[in-house]
């Protein structure tokens, strides 16, 4: 045994100058100090179910949250502090950007991106922009938070390359040996369009059935994933209001559990009622803000950072955010003064002009027609339906009702034609499929009464249902309609193989979680 081999835990040259007492002394304060770095650690990053359940708010105080934008110092030894909740996006063209975004327990300094074309030659450090976000306790039952957001914004990359990064700060390094299990990798969109699978939901939160989901779309191996909004559901209430019941920590739960999927699949998220966190400026978005990273070529990234596109392959994908238009809950409603709408009509005509796009698929939160428990969104229709059906969008997809529902084609509000399980339709002639997809994990919601479900493998065609829509006046009226043709009361998400080439497609099913397939169609163009 050397001078400095450790006795118990003790360096043996300090361990013979000291007594027993002061031996126990010694460790006892070191392992004090261990575990509350741990439990500080396992309390950011696995914060417990009893955390979703909430309290009563008390009206925001003064010290309201605030997005803060001093860097952070840390305060331990970064070599005990580990990132996580890693999550990918894209930048505005997928095949030369991507943003990758994770999050710290705990201040630390000097943090970076390590990215490589090999897991074992990571390159140079790339400084990360940090993001702090503090709430202060919004009642008597909830502690202020302070959470910490890292990203870096990757430019020039090759298309259709696989790359490999580690995350990391001062005293954590993601290429020294025994790191290896933290590197993640991800790849870039193809120089030209490839076939290729995206996946899809909305209302997920956090449950034993959300991470199943996860690990289910893991294995369709999505080139990347939509979430159409109500992500986490740290706001438990979702009118937008200061008296919502709110818990940051549940965030923190959150980008843990979707870490084994978001880490290596860009995970493209929009605005739900549930995600405006009304003590975040502007507009109760500041929260997303810190937290995401996407593409800024919307109307106002600033303003509304849930709204963008991006094209991979031969399909244009465009985010909304539905809170702007929504005559059901409207704590936003207007908020953009109408910048939103006039840029999706531009963005739709720009996108239906390039020869390369055979497909554009638009994902937001409230429902354009569903009948389940929120049913269908008057604003949407009023201000976004005439522009789909103007631009011939392929496929709209939503949320915010938690089950999954599929329309047959809709043309100018009624059946343009029947869309049996397995058929398939063409745009240009027949009209858009609506899909709700909020099965995603939040508890599940149902059909009218006396409606069946009707999916694969168990139809009951209804004819009519009865449902409503909302009006500007917030009240509920009546429809009597044909056009809901698969109705399933089970968690579930989309996945969308697009195929390019000379006769391209888009082949759409949805799986329960058990891996079953609930539905399936096709959508192709003549013109």
């Amino acid at each position: 045994m050397t001078e400095d081999t450790p006795r118990f835990g003790i360096p043996d040259a300090l361990a013979r100058r000291m007594s027993m007492p002061e031996q126990h002394e010694y460790l006892r304060t070191k392992l004090t100090r261990r575990r509350i770095l741990a439990g500080s650690m396992a309390t950011a990053a696995t914060a417990g179910a009893g955390l979703l359940a909430g309290s009563p708010a008390a009206a925001a105080p003064k010290d309201s949250p605030t997005l803060i934008t001093a860097p952070a110092t840390a305060e331990v030894d970064g070599g005990l502090v580990a990132p996580f909740g890693r999550h990918l996006s894209f930048g505005s063209d997928p095949k030369t950007q991507m943003r990758i975004s994770w999050q710290v327990p705990l201040a630390v300094t000097r943090p970076y991106v390590r990215v490589g074309l090999r897991p074992w030659e990571l390159g140079a450090k790339i400084e990360a922009e940090v993001r702090p976000l503090h709430t202060p306790s919004l009642s008597r039952k909830l502690p202020a938070v302070d959470q910490h957001y890292l990203h870096v914004a990757l430019e020039g990359l090759r298309p259709g390359t696989t790359y490999y990064y580690g995350v990391g700060h001062d005293g954590f390094d993601p290429a020294s040996p025994g790191r290896m299990a933290t590197v993640g990798s991800f790849r870039t969109a193809p120089a030209v369009p490839e076939s290729f699978v995206f996946t899809a939901f909305g209302d997920q939160g956090v449950s034993y059935h959300a991470l199943a989901n996860d690990q289910l779309i893991l294995g369709q191996n999505p080139a990347f994933h939509l979430h159409a909004g109500d992500i986490c559901y740290a706001d438990s209430s979702g009118l937008g209001k200061e008296s919502d019941t709110y818990d940051a920590r549940v965030w923190d739960t959150f980008l843990a559990q979707t870490e084994s999927v978001a880490a290596s699949v860009p995970w493209m998220v929009t605005t739900g009622n549930h995600d405006m966190e009304a003590w975040y400026a502007p507009n109760g978005y500041g929260g997303q803000s810190a937290r995401w990273s996407l593409p800024a070529n919307g109307p106002d990234p600033e303003l509304a950072p849930g709204v963008y596109s991006f094209t991979y392959g031969n399909v244009g994908v465009v985010a909304l955010d539905a809170n702007d238009v929504s005559y059901e809950i409207p704590a936003n409603k207007g908020y953009t003064e109408g910048r939103q709408t006039a840029w999706l009509d531009r963005r739709l005509g720009e996108l239906r002009a390039r020869p390369e796009i055979d497909f554009v698929v638009v994902f937001f939160h409230h429902c354009a027609y569903s009948t389940s428990t929120h049913a269908s969104d008057g604003g949407v229709r009023d201000a976004w339906v005439p522009l789909f059906a103007k631009h011939q969008v392929d496929l709209v997809i939503n949320g915010h009702n938690h089950v999954y529902e599929r329309t047959d084609a809709i043309l100018n509000g009624e059946v343009g034609r029947p869309l049996p399980i397995g058929a398939t339709t063409d745009p240009t002639r027949d009209g858009i499929v609506y899909v709700t997809a909020g099965g995603a994990g939040k508890e599940l919601y149902g059909f009218g009464l006396g409606v069946q479900d009707s999916y694969e493998g168990n139809v009951h065609d209804e004819g009519t249902i009865v449902t409503f829509h909302w009006t500007k006046l917030r009240l509920p009226d009546p429809d009597t309609v044909e056009w809901s043709r698969v109705r399933y009361t089970g968690f579930s998400f989309l996945a969308v193989e697009a195929v390019a080439g000379p006769s391209p497609v888009l082949k759409v099913s949805a799986l329960a979680e058990s891996g079953e397939r609930i539905d399936h169609f096709e959508v192709r163009r003549t013109a």
